[in-house]
């Protein structure tokens, strides 16, 4: 039996479990959450297993009485009747600790019928991060680094170019990215894509057609961490606006595209409001455009969007933990004055403003934007970081820094 591997979120699960009646445990699947919420419950019921599942979608409230406490429910989503026998469970004891909820969809699917308001406290989990893989987490998240003023140096054995492209490659998923080969690795990526077209998206939106949703994922993989106007997504994938829009809310209620909102400012006029779409892992835009290394350093625009989305997936892996409590946005004003790829608006106002260039050596011109945003916004503007594929950090101006994203993870 493989080793467990500690989780970010493992410290916060232990604070909230003691105080809390019932934790939701969200995110794409295969990322782990059942492997880390079994190690809190007494009593695990797999949903996705007909033989558990049919006493619960009979009589869930019936079902659930007499379980020992703390019970995971892994996949509520396929007998969603379960959350409701959850509230009502919570409602009439609300004593801490008493349930996991674990599910690899969006849990508002129901608006505002949707029972889990109130009880269940959401606990976000996302893909392994670097600082994950290797055991590196007893640093403080990157966020809260910067707010501190803290250095960033490069980590140990600090990659190159081709390096942080096999890294990003390597996906986030941990059956692949710690126990498989590369080989092996690329086949389960691609049957990770066939089962989100296929079975997933049939679960929660029927009727969809997978080759049709195919193009359109593939469309988004080749724009990861754009901002491409919704009709160059759809005429690439062949179909229309109100098809592409439906297509789009699936994946993004299967956690596999993030869709980063625009930040907005009475500092700076003329901003475009459209959001950034992002895979959640960019191994999966090399699966489902079926690209080695090779191919992705041979294009120097998709090279650009696939570092972005991996320092995207780092940061993002951490939010839940980081103390400083930040919102990511991104930037972008018309006629490309102001261009930023990730703003991290902490609590309280801060900013911290992130680009990531697909250079070794950036220089101040690589920060003009994050220089001009510094001073626009003042005291506010914590502080401004280039991410490059180099080995050393250095100064690019006041508060902005060249940091190799390496960085990350050190």
């Amino acid at each position: 039996m493989t080793e467990y591997r500690r989780r970010l979120v493992d410290d916060l699960i232990e604070r909230l479990l003691p105080e809390l009646p019932a934790l939701f445990i969200v995110g794409p699947r295969a990322t782990g959450k059942t492997t880390t919420a079994a190690r809190y419950a007494r009593t695990v019921v797999r949903l996705d297993r007909e033989a558990e599942a049919i006493a619960f979608r009979a009589d869930p409230d019936s079902a659930l009485r007499g379980l020992p406490e703390p019970v995971l429910f892994d996949e509520w989503q396929l007998v969603p009747g379960v959350l409701g026998a959850i509230k009502r469970a919570v409602d009439a004891q609300p004593t801490p600790g008493r349930f996991l909820v674990t599910g690899s969809v969006r849990g508002d699917l129901e608006g505002e019928l949707w029972p889990g308001t109130g009880r269940l406290t959401r606990v976000p989990l996302f893909g392994m991060s670097i600082r994950e893989q290797i055991g590196n987490l007893g640093a403080s998240t990157f966020l809260d680094r910067v707010a501190r003023g803290e250095e960033l140096p490069p980590a140990a054995n600090t990659p190159d170019l081709r390096g942080y492209v096999d890294l990003l490659l390597r996906s986030g998923f941990p059956e692949p990215a710690l126990t498989l080969s590369a080989a092996a690795r690329e086949r389960w990526l691609e049957s990770y894509v066939e089962h989100l077209i296929t079975r997933d998206a049939e679960q929660i939106d029927g009727g969809r057609d997978p080759a049709r949703l195919r193009r359109f994922f593939e469309a988004l993989a080749i724009n990861t961490a754009g901002i491409a106007e919704d009709r160059t997504i759809f005429e690439a994938a062949g179909i229309n606006r109100k098809t592409a829009l439906a297509y789009e809310r699936l994946l993004v209620n299967l956690l596999v595209v993030e869709s980063t909102p625009a930040w907005t400012t009475n500092r700076l006029k003329r901003l475009m409001l459209s959001p950034k779409r992002y895979l959640i892992d960019p191994a999966l835009a090399g699966a489902v455009l079926r690209l080695d290394a090779n191919a992705v350093l041979r294009n120097g625009d998709l090279l650009g969007r696939l570092l972005d989305t991996f320092v995207a997936s780092q940061i993002r892996s951490e939010l839940a933990v980081t103390a400083a409590r930040p919102r990511l946005y991104h930037v972008r004003q018309q006629q490309g004055r102001i261009e930023v790829d990730l703003l991290a608006e902490l609590g309280g106002g801060g900013i911290v403003a992130i680009e990531v260039k697909a250079s070794s050596a950036p220089t101040p011109d690589d920060a003009k934007h994050l220089a001009t945003l510094r001073d626009r916004l003042g005291e506010s503007f914590v502080a401004g970081v280039v991410f490059h594929t180099g080995p050393r950090a250095y100064r690019l101006g006041e508060g902005i820094v060249a940091a190799p994203i390496s960085a990350l993870w050190s």
